[in-house]
């Protein structure tokens, strides 16, 4: 299963606004824990680890 790197989300921008309003009121560390969380749960949900591997890869490659 190939990693799917373009818009594939009806609601991105209200997916965005939710994620941000998720973090509102969060220090910095709890804003950190609550995106590994996030990650994790996410990560289990996909299952596959090379679609894994490869969402690690190209966000890496993102990082300026």
């Amino acid at each position: 299963m190939a990693l799917i790197d373009t818009t594939n989300l009806a609601d991105h921008d209200g997916f965005y606004a939710e994620l941000l309003a998720t973090h509102q009121g969060l220090s910095e560390m709890q804003s950190q824990a609550l995106n590994a969380q996030l990650i994790l749960i996410l990560a289990n949900h996909i299952g596959n680890r090379q679609v894994l591997s490869e969402a690690l890869k190209l966000a890496r490659q993102n990082i300026g």
